[in-house]
């Protein structure tokens, strides 16, 4: 059976490791906190001293990490996982990167011997929790084919994009839309409110009609209540509004809408917002 690693055990990470143990794989697992290692090796994890080790011990690796220069400390870092990876063992990157990264880190894997594969994930802390994400995959097919199974044991289903940078160009259009989807909600719950209207009347009334959807049926009833309990932190949506305007600038498109989405959670990272749900841009928006 093929020996899995894991690199970042957030709150992403460490729900996907955790499918992986359930479903019979032997799994060693690296975080920057050790602390956080501690439920994944209740359950038969390995933990390793660092990504270097990690890869040492696995056929494949996966990483789930918030940020670019995360990646790529965990990748090209002294004791890094290109210091242990092995010619024909794999990489796959599941964090939220930008196309240009996520190219180089395949670069320097494939130099390495080993094969690379993007795989960032559609979905949030409940459906990691639950084995529902989506992985939008690119880069080498046949690692794809290979770890269909952790995948499944991960996710409700898993898409091949093509060569390497589709999968993260997918994922931040994806997340833009989110992002510009809770800015316009949030504005609408606020306006409604400042008119007198019943916030419950209002989240009823989008359900039955045609802009009913899970992000606003699951997010909405909480907000109203000043909760913001995170799913999906809005300093990593912020970073990711970011990389999708970065990637409108490479391509030569304006993104009107999203640049101003931006500015909100932007604002909101500000006040002090970056740790809760990015939903939390609702706070700001009503004291405007």
């Amino acid at each position: 059976m093929t020996r899995y690693g894991f690199v970042g055990l957030g709150i992403m990470g460490n729900a996907m490791a955790t499918n992986l143990l359930k479903a019979g794989f032997q799994v060693t697992v690296w975080n920057r906190n050790p602390s956080r290692c501690d439920s994944l090796a209740a359950l038969g994890a390995q933990v390793a001293e660092s990504p270097r080790e990690t890869a040492a011990a696995s056929d494949v690796t996966f990483a789930m990490l918030s940020d670019p220069a995360a990646s790529l400390e965990v990748c090209f870092g002294s004791e890094g996982v290109l210091r242990g990876i092995r010619p024909g063992c794999g990489y796959i990157e599941s964090s939220t990167i930008d196309a240009a990264t996520s190219r180089s880190i395949s670069e320097a894997v494939k130099k390495q011997g080993g094969r690379y594969l993007e795989a960032p994930v559609s979905g949030s802390k409940k459906p990691a929790e639950d084995g529902a994400l989506i992985f939008l995959a690119a880069g080498d097919e046949s690692l794809y084919q290979e770890t269909a199974a952790a995948f499944d044991a991960m996710g409700k289903k898993h898409l091949f994009l093509g060569e390497v940078g589709q999968g993260a160009r997918m994922k931040l259009v994806i997340n833009m839309i989110l992002g510009g989807m809770m800015a316009t909600f949030c504005e609408g719950l606020a306006l409604g409110e400042k008119s007198g209207l019943d916030g419950g009347l209002i989240l009823e009334i989008l359900d039955a009609g045609a802009a009913a959807n899970p992000m606003f049926r699951v997010k909405g009833a909480p907000m109203l209540k000043g909760e913001f309990p995170a799913s999906f932190p809005l300093k990593h949506m912020q970073k990711d509004m970011h990389l999708a305007l970065a990637c409108g600038d490479e391509l030569g498109l304006p993104l009107h809408c999203t640049a101003t989405a931006n500015e909100i959670y932007k604002q909101a990272r500000a006040a002090g917002s970056e740790d809760e749900d990015f939903s939390a841009i609702f706070q700001v928006i009503k004291q405007r």
